[in-house]
């Protein structure tokens, strides 16, 4: 087809373009078009020009401020953070039973969900994902600020499948915040604070204090009290790995027994594990650090701008791009996504 056809009707017409213009022809302006050299007399006389120009803008900062206000009654504490449907049991939304009459309850910020021994629940918010909540859990929705749906885990056990944007879901607990990366993952946390997080697919991040550990697929993590997220391993390390990395997490052991406990780690490690020994780098002591680099540099050869004094000195770029050698993605995307991590809105310091 020539172009010109679009611009005056020579050339050969496009079936296609005729149809339109047969289509929309019967709105064809049929009046002579006007001389824009001539400019058109202001019917306007100067204090009307003013007094229009300021009903104009007058206008449009009203419709500016009524959608500000629409947003913010979008957003406001009366609408429901996440929407309950009873699974199992009675559960409760502070004193109120929820029963299972198939209709959803809602849960505003500042609520507490919470199951007894016989009760079960699930939680739902359809840009968000999936919550399911086990017996004996108490959770508290906690306000949503900048897009990100929060959630504090005060005891029990919760299944999520999250659905949202990598960093929009939260949940704090005693120890530790855990940031959804896209996943699926099963946190718990008993009386005393500490709490267990395992992912079945994805990523988690782990906060708490600038301690942080990521959480892959096939992988979980400790937390415990003032002390935040342990060292992650994968669940099918040997128990003598996972044991050993226990004491070294512990708060009550000693120096001694952490540099013991770190040699059986080392021992027990798989090239699989360099993920766990990584980690360590940043949580053994000084004395301890050339021994975890020399067996990580066995299992993952560091690459060639990475040395060992680097390492040892604990500097950062090298850290990170060692981490992109262990092929479980480039470490950019997680402090990309770290930075705008926040903290426990209750977690114990």
């Amino acid at each position: 087809m020539n172009d010109d056809y679009l611009w005056d009707g020579s050339g050969e017409p496009d079936p296609e373009i005729q149809k339109l213009e047969n289509t929309l022809g019967r709105f064809r302006h049929n009046q002579p078009a006007p001389d824009f050299r001539i400019p058109a007399p202001s019917r306007l006389r100067p204090r009307f020009k003013i007094a229009f120009a300021c009903l104009a803008t007058a206008a449009a900062l009203a419709i500016v401020a009524m959608q500000y206000t629409n947003s913010l009654r979008r957003f406001s504490s009366t609408e429901p953070e996440w929407n309950v449907a009873t699974e199992a049991g009675m559960p409760q939304i502070g004193s109120k039973g929820i029963g299972a009459d198939g209709e959803l309850a809602p849960l505003r910020a500042g609520q507490t969900l919470e199951t007894d021994e016989n009760s079960r629940a699930s939680i739902s918010d359809g840009a968000t994902g999936q919550v399911e909540v086990d017996p004996d859990t108490r959770l508290r929705a906690v306000e949503s600020r900048s897009g990100t749906k929060r959630l504090a885990l005060e005891r029990g056990t919760i299944h999520a499948q999250i659905w949202a944007p990598a960093g929009r879901f939260v949940v704090d607990t005693p120890s530790a915040v855990a940031v959804d990366l896209g996943c699926v993952y099963t946190l718990r946390v008993d009386d005393s604070g500490t709490g267990l997080l395992q992912t079945s697919f994805g990523w988690v991040g782990f906060k708490l204090n600038g301690h942080e550990a990521f959480i892959p697929t096939g992988a979980a993590c400790a937390t415990h009290p003032k002390l935040g997220p342990g060292t992650p391993y994968y669940e099918d390390s040997s128990a003598k790995f996972r044991e050993a990395l226990a004491e070294f997490d512990s708060a009550v052991t000693t120096p001694e027994e952490r540099s013991s406990a770190l040699g059986i780690v080392l021992a027990e490690s798989r090239k699989r594990d360099a993920f766990t020994l990584w980690h360590l780098l940043a949580r053994v002591e000084e004395s301890d650090r050339a021994r975890l680099y020399d067996r990580l540099a066995a299992l993952v050869p560091p690459p060639s701008e990475v040395t060992r004094e680097g390492i040892l000195r604990l500097y950062r770029p090298m850290l990170d791009r060692w981490w992109n050698q262990l092929g479980l993605g480039d470490i950019s995307l997680w402090r990309n996504w770290e930075r705008n991590w926040p903290e426990a809105s209750h977690a114990e310091e």
